[in-house]
């Protein structure tokens, strides 16, 4: 076989013409190469492609079938059978047409595809050429040899094909190449796989003469050149209609868009640019560089901002755009917002877009006075809070201190329910008050949690037994419990704990008739669960989607039967999420309700215990020396008629200013100053009295603030002041005499 093979290259053909052949086919193979590869990546003209592929292709493959064909001694002797010789030709584009679409896509698995494809094509069309030849009626085939042949075929068909389409330019060498050879390659292995024994009988007639032979290579020639030009004038045309459309698509964009190259030099913009810019619209043509246009438009006083220091402005300017990617905002002279974003390519040219943003802009002042308005209110309810704060608690520290006042002395049966009536009335407003107040700190975020040890044991059974007296007044079973898992110390704000709880268990006691009110509190990991539970009116579900809203109820009848704000539990809702926790309800009409809150309550070590002199708290002042300072005097007479009985020597006054004269002269045990006075007021008067015991050297006189000032920046300012309490108004007698032991207390002890 080899002999034979060697045989037919050296001897038996004319290598000029196996030249020609494997010249044609070279460059058609690379030409096909290369038009794969653009189809692939193509969507626009990978028809057009993939038809000029195919017809380089198999023009490429039937010239060279005719000019390894005519390079056989016999093939000027042998005639063509046309049909037959057509079949093969249609075999050829069937099989080219396959290999170039399952080529498309990149894989082994798809190049072997191809490749088998066009190795079949080209098995087929070898072997059908000699079985088409006139004159030769006795063929004999070498099986062995034709398979061999088709096994490489496809095999080196495989490599072209994806040769093609790994690599672009070493891709279409590679592929043509290998695709020249192989094609004639394998029509020379299939001329030596058969015999060819012309037949005497038949007359030799001269098929395609030499100049024939030339005629056949140019035409072959020029039908692959042909389709090598059809296929990139489609590719142009593709291309050029792409551009088309991504220019119709980059006018039609709102926003103006323009790229430049490395040299940050003007290549496309789009209309909406040039509108953007109308200084420099005029200019604008590629190649112009950005630094120009930036400086003819401060030339033209386009930017405001850049105007006593353009150079400055340009190089900073220049500055962002060097970097991978910058956003500047500009305000140009003719009142708009222009946001410039500048992104680079992998080439190291330049996008820029530029986005109008004068509504956002204008939007965005708009939003900031409206916050400016919300806060500019918020901070005029807040005054009004506090002067409303101030005129109410001052009038009713008056009722509530003359009712206990008078709650001392011998009254009859039909006094004793009138003062009960105005107690009580006197308690629920005190109550309202509190709660506005309340709800007025939790909105404004001014309301501060505190993080303290507490025995939660004594927390929930202080809590809930406020309202034993009520409870068993209505014949209702008042049952608290705490659980093994809760029971001990906790880090948390105890006071507001015990403000939910008491308005929970409040509610329960007031909406129940009949049966029982339960408080039960269990541990659930890191959250503590307290259970309130009743057996009252209840209420349906329509009606719980608004009971935390503030001055909401169940129903009118409600409000008209029990009383109350409806602020209640909007404030529990608010404090328990500010807390950290949760407070939802479930009941149903007629049903009782149940409570459920889940506050984060971590256990923690008990504090130090405090001495028995600490905890002892002493109801009765004794005979203290005070200094009372208001300018309201029913004010004064309830603190003189609270500390009366104590043996206290109150010495009344009703400005700052005689409060600081009346501490110059005398000494004081401890002084009750009002903040709001005339001619001077209570921290400026606590200011005085401080800095007079400094220049003096004498011990610092406790000092309370008793004031219808409650909220927390009255507080602090008081501190600030050099107080060293904070008493609210309206307080209760016990409040007072309270605050004043624990006050004097230290001062007694360094007196001793």
């Amino acid at each position: 076989m080899p002999d034979r093979l060697i045989a037919i290259l050296t001897v038996e053909h004319d290598w000029r013409l196996l030249v020609a052949a494997w010249a044609i086919t070279t460059l058609a193979s690379a030409t096909c190469a290369i038009l794969v590869r653009r189809a692939a990546r193509s969507r626009e003209g990978r028809s057009a492609l993939l038809f000029s592929t195919i017809l380089v292709l198999a023009a490429a493959l039937w010239t060279a079938h005719m000019l390894v064909m005519l390079s056989h001694p016999l093939g000027a002797r042998l005639a063509v059978a046309p049909a037959d010789t057509a079949f093969a030709f249609g075999l050829a584009v069937l099989g080219c047409a396959a290999a170039c679409s399952l080529s498309l896509r990149r894989g082994w698995a798809k190049a072997l595809s191809s490749g088998a494809a066009m190795g079949m094509a080209l098995a087929a069309m070898t072997c059908l050429g000699p079985s088409g030849l006139r004159g030769a009626p006795d063929l004999v085939w070498r099986l062995d040899t034709l398979a061999a042949m088709a096994a490489t075929a496809m095999a080196v068909s495989a490599l072209g094909f994806y040769a093609g389409r790994r690599w672009a330019r070493r891709g279409a060498v590679i592929g043509g190449l290998v695709g020249g050879l192989n094609i004639v390659g394998a029509h020379l292995v299939a001329l030596s796989a058969v015999s060819l024994a012309p037949d005497a009988a038949e007359p030799a007639g001269t098929v395609i003469s030499q100049l024939g032979v030339w005629v056949l290579i140019i035409l072959g020639g020029a039908v692959a050149v042909a389709g090598a030009t059809l296929a990139i004038f489609a590719t142009v045309l593709s291309r050029s209609a792409m551009l088309d459309r991504l220019r119709e698509a980059i006018d039609a964009m709102p926003d103006g868009l323009a790229f430049f190259d490395a040299d940050d030099r003007l290549v496309v913009w789009n209309a909406r640019y040039a509108e953007m810019n109308p200084e420099a619209a005029g200019i604008l043509k590629t190649g112009k560089s950005f630094e120009s246009l930036i400086r003819f438009e401060l030339e033209q006083g386009h930017y405001p901002e850049a105007e006593g220091c353009e150079e400055a402005w340009l190089s900073e300017r220049m500055a962002a755009r060097r970097a991978l990617s910058s956003t500047v905002e500009q305000h140009t002279a003719d009142g708009c917002w222009l946001r410039v974003q500048d992104r680079r390519t992998s080439d190291g040219g330049l996008v820029t877009v530029v986005n109008d943003i004068s509504d956002l802009k204008r939007d965005a002042e708009a939003l900031a006075q409206a916050r400016d308005a919300a806060e500019a209110a918020n901070r005029a309810k807040s005054e009004f809070l506090a002067n409303m704060s101030h005129e109410i608690r001052t009038p009713l520290n008056g009722v509530i201190g003359i009712s206990e006042a008078l709650a001392t002395t011998d009254l009859d049966v039909r006094q004793r329910e009138l003062l009960d009536l105005v107690q009580s009335s006197s308690a629920t407003l005190k109550q309202l008050l509190s709660d506005i107040l309340d709800l007025a700190r939790v909105e404004s975020g001014r309301l501060e949690i505190a993080t303290e040890p507490f025995d939660l044991t004594r927390a929930v059974n202080e809590a809930g037994g406020l309202y034993a007296d009520a409870a068993g007044a209505k014949g209702l079973r008042l049952e608290i419990e705490v659980g093994d898992s809760a029971d001990g110390w906790v880090a948390g704000d105890c006071v507001r704990l015990k403000q939910v709880l008491t308005n929970l268990v409040s509610n329960a006691v007031k909406f129940t008739d009949h049966g029982r009110v339960a408080l039960h509190a269990e541990r659930r990991g890191p959250l503590v669960r307290f259970t309130v539970e009743d057996t009252g009116v209840g209420f349906d579900a329509m009606a719980r989607e608004r009971l935390f809203d503030r001055f909401e109820q169940a129903d009118g009848a409600i409000t008209r039967r029990f009383g109350g704000s409806g602020l209640g539990l909007a404030i529990c809702r608010q404090l328990t999420e500010r807390m950290g926790g949760a407070l939802d309800c479930e009941s149903e009409p007629g049903g009782g309700s149940v409570f459920v809150l889940d506050i984060p309550l971590p256990p923690t070590e008990a504090p130090r215990a405090v001495s028995p002199a600490q905890a002892e708290q002493d109801a009765i002042v004794g005979p203290l020396s005070v200094l009372l300072a208001d300018d309201h005097a029913t004010n004064r007479r309830v603190v003189e008629l609270i500390l009366g009985p104590t043996g206290a020597r109150v010495t009344s006054v009703e400005t700052g200013f005689d409060a600081l004269a009346a501490f110059r002269n005398e000494a004081f045990d401890i002084v009750l100053m009002d903040m709001q006075m005339p001619v001077m007021d209570g921290l400026t008067a606590t200011r005085e009295i401080r800095l007079h015991e400094a220049a003096m050297g004498l011990q610092p006189t406790p000092v309370v603030m008793l004031t219808a000032n409650a909220l927390p920046e009255h507080i602090a300012a008081a501190a600030a002041a050099g107080a060293d309490a904070h008493l609210a108004k309206p307080f209760s007698a016990a409040d007072l005499i309270g605050l004043i032991a624990r006050a004097a207390e230290p001062a007694a002890a360094e007196a001793a």
